[in-house]
């Protein structure tokens, strides 16, 4: 069967991109292909600072999600494919549509209405449509999206999260930004004053929203299934009431009494409470942590 495809990097797979992904399936339907969604390994400023000379991670924005979130995501609305950036990015425009018609059996490209591809610079839709008509596809420009007169874009996510727009943020994502981490040994603070907490480790390159405190529901791995998904307090930030200087991401989950360390578990953030703040003393932290737990009731 013929491809229906769309391309891009998709950080986040968010309203945005699920709306040009309502595209693909409607396309695919009316054409009678199968829908194909090709991404890439890393992110496209990767490889293109590097080529530029820079080996700074400055050039590299954290993530919305990492590759096996991505692909899970993705996977909701075709096949996925992952392509590696440094491979493809040289080809140009014609040699990248010959891939596709061959490889792939592409017969109709779906680009995003502001993508652009290939190694011999930005073209109008027009010499696209010529060079795609060479090789046997023909190319359709999605619509592009708005959310109450917002264009979602993981740019704009990223920010929102940094500065503590979890509402925002989860609105243009469609669902509630999610964090997957392994718990590690942390100080044990939270168990001295009454309120355990697993220490979280996530990748590297995966964003992290702002400091705060956050209402959360957690996820667990498989040797927890027995478990439901629970809710959470958590903590993000340096612990100033107790000198803390390095950022650590702190998870109490009210009544869990299980072995989590080495395990893996998943936030899926649901509000920020408040900005993480010094406290006179830990009896005075005791009384906000106590008031935080509140919310969730």
């Amino acid at each position: 069967m013929a491809g229906i495809a769309t391309i891009g990097f998709f950080d986040g797979v968010h309203t945005g991109h699920r709306y040009l992904f309502e595209q693909l399936h409607r396309y695919a339907s009316d054409f009678d292909g199968r829908p194909l969604i090709f991404t890439f390994l890393q992110h496209p400023r990767v490889v293109l600072s590097k080529l530029q000379g820079h080996d700074d991670d400055h050039y590299c924005p954290q993530l919305l999600t990492t590759i096996e979130e991505r692909e899970r995501l993705l996977g909701q609305f075709g096949e996925v494919h992952f392509f590696d950036f440094a491979e493809v990015q040289p080809l140009t425009a014609f040699q990248f549509l010959d891939y596709l018609a061959d490889r792939w059996k592409v017969r109709h490209l779906l680009m995003g209405y502001n993508h652009h591809f290939g190694s011999d610079g930005c073209m109008s839709d027009e010499q696209y449509q010529a060079i795609a008509q060479q090789v046997g596809i023909y190319i359709i420009r999605a619509q592009s999206h708005s959310e109450d007169g917002v264009k979602p874009s993981s740019t704009s996510i990223r920010k929102l999260l940094q500065q503590g727009d979890l509402s925002e943020a989860n609105r243009l994502l469609g669902y509630q930004y999610m964090l997957t981490g392994r718990v590690v040994h942390g100080r044990m603070i939270g168990r001295q004053i009454g309120f355990p907490t697993a220490n979280i480790v996530p990748a590297t390159d995966k964003l992290i929203p702002a400091a705060g405190v956050y209402k959360a529901v957690v996820d667990f791995d498989s040797e927890h299934s027995s478990d439901q998904s629970k809710q959470a307090l958590v903590n993000i930030g340096t612990n100033p009431t107790v000198g803390n200087t390095n950022q650590t991401i702190e998870v109490h989950i009210p009544g869990f009494a299980g072995d989590l360390y080495n395990q893996s578990i998943t936030l899926h953030f649901i509000d920020r409470l408040r900005e993480e703040r010094r406290f006179a003393s830990l009896t005075d932290l005791q009384a906000q942590i106590s008031k935080d737990l509140t919310a969730l009731e």
